[in-house]
């Protein structure tokens, strides 16, 4: 059994490894996160960090030989909505479009055909989407992109707050599941809670949604948090992880098995023009 073929990460193989993969058959996971402000109680590294460890523990659960390489994770993302709060660092769309765009061309080159993101942070899941198309459209990679938090939830596990999409509920369980060490429950605060009467009377306008907001932080937080991380606990985080960690290897396990079929030439119709 080859290095390539005992372990999943990507940067701990050799070049000659790599050489050794199917190109038709590889699948190379990027993880990709933020770091930004997640209010008082959340790290910055929140995003990047659920990104990762969901990858990995999709990858691992696959097992030994299942040709699918976890890539060293992006930190960085497009988090312009949080800029102005102390610790966030964004990357503009055009540099994270170009970043990709390179990561393809460079996949490509390695013979590699198929490229997940696994994406932690929800600033970025439309720009990965055309990004993805794009590096389709440039290096014939076929390009998929996951959100993890975008399974449902678990049976039995219920977010209170609908617009509990940053530092509550959810993330601050999963990181008290991955990471308890770098949450600071006893300065939690719900905050966005009014989001709800705001948008009650709309019969199509959302936060986020069907006809979504443009939305900066400074609208819709003082704190940074919008949600509320009351209840959160290291047993659903480990219920959320357990669960979605399972979808989502079997995505890839999907997307491994996964290709476009040849279209058969065009027949053209007796007598028409040519």
């Amino acid at each position: 059994m080859t290095t390539a073929q005992q372990g999943f990460l990507w940067a701990e193989q050799t070049t000659e490894d790599i050489a050794d993969l199917a190109g038709d058959s590889a699948v190379a996971v990027q993880p990709i996160g933020a770091v930004e402000q997640h209010g008082p109680h959340l790290p910055l590294v929140t995003d990047a960090l659920i990104a990762e460890c969901f990858a990995r523990g999709a990858v691992r659960g696959l097992g030994a030989g299942a040709g699918v390489w976890v890539l060293p994770t992006l930190s960085y993302g497009k988090s312009t909505e949080h800029l102005g709060r102390a610790g966030t660092i964004a990357l503009s769309t055009a540099t994270l479009q170009a970043v990709c765009m390179d990561l393809g061309a460079s996949l490509a080159a390695s013979g590699v055909r198929k490229l997940v993101f696994v994406n932690g942070h929800g600033g970025q899941p439309s720009l990965l989407d055309v990004v993805a198309r794009d590096i389709r459209h440039a290096y014939g990679l076929q390009v998929f992109s996951v959100m993890p938090a975008r399974f449902p939830l678990p049976d039995g596990v219920t977010d209170p707050d609908p617009f509990g999409i940053h530092g509550g509920f959810v993330e601050t369980s999963l990181m008290l599941a991955l990471a308890p060490h770098l949450v600071r429950l006893d300065e939690a605060v719900a905050d966005g809670l009014e989001l709800g009467e705001l948008y009650r009377a709309r019969r199509h306008l959302t936060l986020e949604g069907v006809v979504p907001t443009a939305w900066l932080i400074d609208d819709v937080s003082a704190s940074g948090v919008v949600g509320d991380p009351a209840g959160a606990s290291a047993g659903t985080g480990e219920r959320l992880v357990a669960d979605w960690t399972a979808r989502l290897a079997e995505a890839l396990t999907e997307v491994r098995a996964f290709s476009f079929p040849p279209f058969p030439p065009v027949r053209r119709r007796e007598g028409a023009a040519r």
